[in-house]
């Protein structure tokens, strides 16, 4: 927007550039106001990019904390502007990106840098710039690449009733998740010239997409009919999908732990709308969302290998990015050989099991991502893995009793269902096929579970969750209450199991689960007695 300088007062123009240009008593301000943003985490904030052309040496300036990549953007500007056939005028180019308290990152400014000089030579209309976001990489020849976490960014912007969006090409169908958006998906800079002129290319009406999640495909190649024998295993697995728990597998190499693992997702109720939106936005930032991809729908499901560093796990860099376990909320994170991860990586993971949350801190940024998954640890229970199979293990006491405190108690506590995934007898491997026998198909797995994720979804409207094992304490006294029975039996296995006030309450939302399976309003001696089974592990296996 033109503004000019009467009598030592900054006042707006309300006549044309070209009238300022002729009036003498007038000092012309060409200072153009683009909105872009920047991402926080997986929120998004908006940034102002504040373009003066002024008379002087021929340069461009770019201040406000921009980082390498922003400060590189004058190049790839001017060449773009150039090979795309505009002519700069030899004027002093100063870029302000504001808020100046912020860093700024990324190739992301580029377009909103071009779209402020193009205003400022008036090959754009300033006037049309009003209240529009901007946000794009260019190549050198004029080309509008796409750029990561464009989600978060509309997301915030049309918080801050902002309506129309210029985006790159390949960025349109996620923008378009958020309903009311209009977005104009833009290839090149000749392209955004016309499109300001006379609006001509295409524009995405943000509709949410809610389509494309109803029609997206279902054939699931994993099946726990595959699963042979482990019916107590697959029975723990279920109880822990209906009730969103963490699980802790413990058996000899070959007994099906990670085949059992990797079909846990098909178990699981569907993502709503809204927790799509907010695993798409993390991988949105992370620049995961693969081609043509505008919408996650199906359940994360994220496998690091033992080697995993603290970082790539909790997430961080100079400019944190989310790690394994922000990419896996609202899924499942499935940790193979638990015991060879590295402590420091283990541990990480009880402040984001009890928070829903993770916080990296580092000396220019302090952000937070999102971390609600359901955690499922596979390991052996000795180095050699035989440990309980028989004669086959030659480990000393020593080196089991080591090798299983590699996982601490207070990791453990935060694990809801212990479990032991003995080998496989040959009679239950050779008899029966995929879906034949007893051998459940994962689809009447999942019709059990989502009748009790329904109950628990029901019975906890207006508290903030929706699954038992995000009960608090307070919520625990009111939704667990116990019998005189269940309460004589729980006393006892409290004493008995040396258990602590943790695993009390996970043992008595274990028990909430139980008794949603069964349709059962209350918790019974049953539900209670098979939870406690599952504590089995706080007592070590030595």
């Amino acid at each position: 927007m033109p503004f000019f300088v009467e009598n030592g007062i900054l006042q707006e123009s309300v006549i044309s550039h070209k009238d300022i240009k002729n009036t003498k008593k007038r000092v012309l301000i060409m200072v153009n106001k683009i909105i872009s943003g920047a991402v926080d985490g997986v929120d998004g904030r908006i940034v102002v990019v504040e373009v003066d052309l002024s008379p002087g040496l021929p340069g461009t300036d770019i201040v406000g904390l921009p980082d390498s990549a922003v400060k590189e953007s004058r190049e790839r500007v001017r060449a773009a502007l150039r090979n795309s056939g505009f002519r700069l005028p030899p004027n002093r180019v100063t870029i302000n990106l504001a808020p100046a308290s912020t860093k700024k990152e990324g190739a992301s400014f580029d377009l909103p840098m071009a779209v402020g000089i193009l205003c400022g030579i008036e090959a754009i209309p300033p006037e049309r710039t009003r209240n529009v976001f901007v946000a794009g990489e260019l190549s050198l020849d004029g080309v509008i690449k796409p750029v990561e976490g464009i989600l978060p960014m509309v997301d915030n912007a049309f918080r801050n009733r902002i309506r129309h969006f210029i985006f790159p090409y390949e960025n349109g169908r996620e923008a378009a998740l958020i309903e009311g958006a209009k977005i104009a998906a833009i290839k090149t800079l000749k392209d955004l010239a016309d499109f300001f002129k006379s609006g001509a290319p295409p524009v995405y009406e943000g509709t949410g997409l809610e389509d494309e999640r109803d029609g997206a495909a279902d054939n699931v190649i994993l099946d726990f009919s595959d699963v042979k024998g482990q019916e107590h295993a697959k029975r723990a697995l279920e109880i822990a999908a209906a009730g969103a728990h963490n699980v802790l597998m413990t058996g000899p190499p070959g007994s099906g732990k990670t085949m059992l693992a990797k079909r846990v997702p098909t178990i699981l109720g569907g993502m709503s709308f809204e927790e799509s939106i907010e695993v798409t936005k993390i991988y949105s930032v992370a620049g995961m969302l693969k081609n043509n991809e505008s919408l996650i729908t199906r359940r994360p499901f994220r496998s690091p290998h033992h080697t995993i560093s603290y970082s790539a796990l909790t997430g961080g860099g100079k400019f944190p990015k989310p790690g394994e376990i922000s990419l896996a909320h609202n899924g499942v994170l499935f940790l193979d050989e638990f015991p060879e991860f590295h402590k420091d990586a283990r541990e990480s993971l009880r402040q984001p099991m009890e928070d829903g949350s993770v916080t990296i801190s580092r000396a220019n940024a302090k952000v937070s991502f999102p971390s609600r998954f359901m955690l499922i640890c596979a390991m052996n229970p000795c180095p050699c893995g035989y440990y309980g199979d028989g004669d086959r293990c030659r480990c000393s006491y020593n080196e089991v009793h080591n090798y299983q405190d590699r996982i601490s108690g207070p990791l453990l506590d935060r694990i809801d269902v212990h479990i032991e995934v003995p080998r496989v007898d040959y009679d239950k491997l050779r008899v029966g096929g995929r879906g034949e026998g007893v051998q459940e198909s994962s689809g009447k797995i999942k019709e059990r579970v989502a009748a009790a994720l329904e109950i628990q979804k029901n019975r906890y409207k207006g508290y903030g969750i929706t699954a038992n094992s995000r009960l608090t304490e307070p919520m625990v006294e009111e939704f667990c209450r116990l019998n005189d029975a269940c309460a004589e039996m729980i006393k006892r296995a409290y004493e008995v199991m040396g258990m602590s006030a943790r695993a009390y309450h996970k043992t008595l939302k274990v028990a909430r689960t139980l008794a949603d399976l069964a349709a059962s309003p209350d918790i019974e001696e049953k539900h209670l007695a098979e939870a406690l089974q599952y504590r089995r592990v706080d007592r070590r296996l030595v």
